[in-house]
């Protein structure tokens, strides 16, 4: 356990420097004066430089599987492999219980990008599966070099609405293996039928470069899910980097690599910035760190949105994206994010508005009385980075929370939208229903009777 020895009255940020290395096991003194910033250590995962654990071979790994545009008939799987094996190949067929899936199994070829790290030349392949059929088991493999993966399935959503669970998760970024796989472990025991996971942005913590050891730990800590479980990723500012000579931050090769969304976003935005209907709700992805450095980024995305909103035939509406709409955490605010799309999310009364990067919990809905529509916003965290709910949070929002891995399991019925926030050991933290009516929809606060979550002082 971490010794921090403060002399005088910390500061809040003194504070949440120590609860956050406290979570991350730094071992570290805040002995100078009680503003000092102990250092930050070089190492974000488990991998040791004696003993490299992420290179590619010929055994594919980091296998996911992303939802086309409709995701009932169109899936892409995306995997890895060393940079010898040139063919993209994967083989699905109907699963049925006969070990002899191969039989049926149909084969078919994609293709692969290049990516170099310091784990060496890798190939990122990806095929796309398209005319599928809805609510149909689906088992699938994908080849390596003269060798193929374990059989994966999946099950396609239904073409219309079905009732079904999604899990969504704040960032991870740090000592991903380490802390967050705990999280996805217990989301899992919790919702093991879940059809959806979405990410809130910042998934692993490489803002200076290509950290590959971060996403292979990033893929050992969601194992199979990854390629079983539908993936709705939002980016975060650490999926972007920048240079000494280039302030603006641009999209890692890691991110399109493993990433490969359905691509209907809008020109030059479409690497990030996506939606998909999964069985009566359609998911939107935005890309909040190219809006707050870019206004021209920010008005396309809202013209965009205008668009998905206005055309949408889904019972449920969920838009996900990293930085806050009303910012949770000390310091920090995103003002044009309220100028461009707060405006439009309301106008379409969406029902959900999914978040991270504060590194805390908050659950905004107070401007909204019971008999108004509009969006929930919530933020979350599911690694085990941590900051402080700042007092205006404090003040503002129905539920805040500091110090604390989350993750929240979100139940989809025809006429019920039921979110439950849980902690990372399952005890409930926070949760509300949403009930659509023939007049609109209603909301109900069930956040649970006990005391919000505070990063106390380690001494």
């Amino acid at each position: 356990m971490a010794q921090f020895i403060i002399h005088t009255k910390p500061s809040k940020l003194a504070i949440a420097i120590a609860c956050a290395a406290l979570s991350l096991g730094v071992s570290t003194s805040l002995l100078a004066a009680p503003n000092s910033i102990p250092a930050v250590p070089e190492a974000n995962t488990l991998v040791t430089a004696e003993s490299p654990r992420y290179q590619p071979t010929v055994y594919p790994d980091r296998v996911t599987i992303l939802p086309g545009t409709n995701a009932s008939t169109s899936q892409q799987v995306t995997w890895r492999t060393a940079a010898s094996v040139n063919e993209s190949i994967l083989q699905i067929t109907v699963a049925q219980p006969t070990p002899g899936l191969h039989l049926t199994a149909t084969e078919h070829q994609g293709s692969f990008v290049a990516l170099e790290t310091p784990n060496g030349k890798a190939h990122h392949h990806r095929v796309k599966l398209d005319n599928l059929t809805p609510d149909t088991l689906y088992a699938y493999r994908v080849k390596g070099g003269d060798t193929w993966s374990n059989w994966h399935q999946f099950r396609t959503p239904a073409a219309t609405f079905e009732p079904y669970t999604a899990l969504y998760f704040g960032d991870a970024q740090n000592a991903v293996y380490s802390h967050y796989s705990r999280t996805v472990r217990e989301a899992i025991l919790t919702a093991p039928r879940a059809k959806v996971m979405i990410y809130a942005g910042d998934l692993v913590n490489p803002r200076d470069g290509i950290h590959d050891d971060e996403w292979g730990e990033w893929y050992d800590a969601t194992s199979w899910l990854s390629a079983s479980v539908l993936q709705v990723p939002a980016a975060g500012n650490h999926e972007f980097s920048s240079d000494d000579n280039e302030p603006l931050r641009y999209l890692l090769p890691n991110w399109t690599a493993h990433y490969k969304v359905s691509g209907n976003g809008p020109a030059n935005l479409s690497k990030t910035v996506y939606y998909t209907d999964v069985q009566g709700v359609r998911y939107i992805a935005m890309d909040s760190t190219e809006a707050l450095q870019s206004n021209e980024h920010a008005k396309a995305q809202a013209e965009w949105l205008e668009q998905v909103l206005a055309n949408n035939p889904n019972r449920w509406t969920v838009v996900v994206h990293h930085h806050p709409m009303n910012s949770v955490s000390l310091g920090r605010d995103n003002p044009p994010l309220r100028e461009h799309w707060q405006p439009i999310y309301e106008k379409y009364n969406v029902d959900l508005v999914l978040q991270g990067h504060d590194h805390t919990y908050g659950r905004d809905h107070k401007a909204h009385s019971l008999a108004e529509q509009g969006p929930v916003y919530t933020v979350s965290v599911a690694g085990p980075k941590m900051y402080l709910v700042s007092d205006t949070a404090q003040e503002r929002m129905d539920r805040t929370g500091e110090d604390t891995q989350l993750f929240q399991v979100i139940e989809f019925s025809q006429d019920q939208l039921v979110y439950r926030s849980l902690t990372a050991t399952g005890e409930l933290y926070d949760g509300f229903t949403l009930v659509k009516t023939a007049s609109g929809k209603q909301f109900i606060d069930e956040q649970p009777n006990t005391a919000e979550r505070r990063c106390e002082n380690p001494n």
